[in-house]
């Protein structure tokens, strides 16, 4: 079986987002980077579907040059190769994304019984990638899958839908976007960081289509205040208190 994942190098941050002046973008020089949780659970479904069915697992990502640090990551965790398309720092919109990732998948050597990916990214959750790569190679697509078993060239895949699941099955090749909590991601070891650094990270120029969504600034939310309120000492407190209890409904 041969896989394809397609990963995002994304900023690593707490609770707060902080905006560069022109409230254009996140300000990433005091923080760090990572990997889209969803697309940490791509690669380790990948891992597991190859120890069983053999085979092996190219990772695909469109960034900057530093995202080679993120793509070596998956590599020690497993993934045999990776192509890096570059774009020299700058963001691109999801249909953009989705264009050179299809575009790069088609023409890569090897064919790919299976696309995986997180089905949003954690920086801008744009939920279409994967739809648009499997609308451009022609496959079907299963989104926000939370249970996935390959038999006999079919692919079963479980999405939950509030407190049920739905069961889709489809004939590889496919395009299958998961969620998080699909599985419980491994770490990489020191003897798969060691074999990392000799397996190769492909950079692969492709022309970036032009922006289809225009951006016009960033907005952090206001997030509610969590302090601790004074309601007062004494009579007054208490009464306040009294209030306080009303409005929650335990009086």
């Amino acid at each position: 079986m041969e896989i394809a994942v397609c990963v995002k190098r994304v900023p690593l941050v707490g609770s707060t987002f902080i905006l560069t002046d022109d409230a254009m973008a996140i300000d990433t020089s005091r923080i760090g980077a990572t990997l889209s949780p969803h697309e940490e659970n791509a690669v380790e479904a990948a891992v597991r579907l190859i120890e069983v069915h053999g085979g092996s697992i190219t990772l695909f990502s469109v960034g900057s040059a530093q995202a080679e640090e993120q793509l070596r990551e998956q590599l020690a965790i497993g993934a045999d190769r990776a192509v890096l398309i570059e774009t020299e720092g700058t963001e691109i919109d999801s249909q953009a994304t989705a264009a050179v990732l299809a575009q790069a998948i088609d023409q890569d050597t090897t064919d790919f019984d299976l696309v995986l990916l997180g089905t949003e990214s954690a920086d801008s959750g744009g939920y279409q990638t994967g739809i648009r790569i499997a609308h451009a190679l022609g496959r079907p697509v299963v989104t926000n899958v939370k249970g996935l078993d390959i038999t006999d060239n079919k692919a079963t895949c479980e999405r939950a839908v509030g407190a049920i699941r739905e069961v889709y099955e489809v004939q590889l090749p496919a395009v299958i976007s998961v969620l998080d909590g699909l599985n419980i991601p491994r770490y990489p070891s020191v003897p798969g960081r060691i074999k990392a650094r000799k397996k190769p990270v492909d950079r692969l120029s492709i022309a970036i289509p032009e922006p289809t969504t225009i951006r016009t600034s960033l907005r952090v939310p206001q997030s509610a205040d969590k302090g601790a309120i004074n309601l007062g000492s004494g009579q007054q407190g208490a009464k306040a208190l009294v209030e306080v209890f009303k409005q929650i409904g335990v009086m």
